[in-house]
Order: C-alpha cells, then sequence, then structure tokens
C-alpha cells in the first residue's frame, strides 16, 4: 500500500531512512545544478530512482519528501536562516542545508516527531557530510524546532 505524499507510512522498516537519503540527495543534485524548480526536482527523483537495481522502497516516501521541500523551500531556508543566523545558507555545505531541508519539511510540515526528524537527519549528516556536519545539523535543528514550538527549550 502506497502511502499518502507528505505523510509518514505507518510502519517503518528502513523505508523512510532510504527515503530520507534519497531526498537528500536528490536535493543536493537539484541544488548543484542551480534549478530549484519543482520540474527540475522530479526530473531528479525519477532519475534516481531508475538508476537503482532492483526495487525502490521507499520511493513514495521520498517522492513526497523531495516534492515538499522545493514547494516550500523559500519557507524553510527562512526557518533555517533564523535557526542559524551566523550562517548564510548559500555557504552552508550542499550536504547540509538539503539534509537540514528535509528534516526542517518533516518537523514543520510532514507531522514528524522532531527528535525522530533531528535523529535522523544527524545520522545522514553523519553518513553524507563532513566531519562537523552531524554537530552543525543537530544544533540548527535543535534551534529550529525550539523556534518552531517542536520542543521546549533546553535550560
Amino acid at each position: 500500500m502506497a502511502s499518502k505524499p507528505g505523510r509518514v507510512p505507518k510502519r517503518d522498516d528502513g523505508l523512510r531512512r532510504q527515503a530520507r537519503e534519497a531526498a537528500s540527495q536528490v536535493l543536493y543534485a537539484v541544488d548543484a545544478q542551480g534549478d530549484r524548480s519543482l520540474e527540475a526536482a522530479l526530473a531528479a527523483a525519477r532519475d534516481y530512482w531508475a538508476h537503482l537495481e532492483g526495487p525502490a522502497p521507499g520511493r513514495d516516501y521520498g517522492d513526497a519528501l523531495v516534492r515538499g521541500v522545493t514547494e516550500r523551500a523559500d519557507e524553510l531556508d527562512a526557518m533555517i536562516r533564523a535557526a542559524n543566523p551566523n550562517w548564510r545558507i548559500e555557504r552552508m555545505a550542499r550536504v547540509d542545508r538539503n539534509v537540514l531541508r528535509v528534516a526542517a519539511w518533516e518537523m514543520v510540515f510532514g507531522g514528524v516527531p522532531p527528535e525522530v526528524a533531528i535523529d535522523e537527519a544527524i545520522e545522514i549528516a553523519k553518513r553524507f557530510g563532513a566531519e562537523e556536519s552531524a554537530a552543525f545539523v543537530n544544533g540548527t535543528l535543535d534551534k529550529l524546532a525550539t523556534q518552531q514550538g517542536k520542543l521546549t527549550p533546553r535550560g
């Protein structure tokens, strides 16, 4: 059974992690090409899935993430800027900013608990980012979630 676009699947047997990783990679490619239009993002997603060997589990949710992040890119970037005002989004590492966009969309628009979205983003940043990416992503998303009323401030 396919999940509705923009909704978290009921079961998680690794499909959401694969979907998050795929969406981050697709958005990275779109970002690198410079055309962040919905058409370019969906074409990049189709290309990504077409090059996988065998079935593409997690595709429905991955496509929903790509669509959601692309459609709300300006809002997401504004949230990320507000959570990390010392960094211009254009100067962030491409991996980091796209992992941040996926996690922010999941927390704010996708109904994913912030702890889950943050933990998943940290793991993806560890896998694909630089040595300091996980800490950068963690700090930015923790502040973003707090600013959005998704987490209670620590202190």
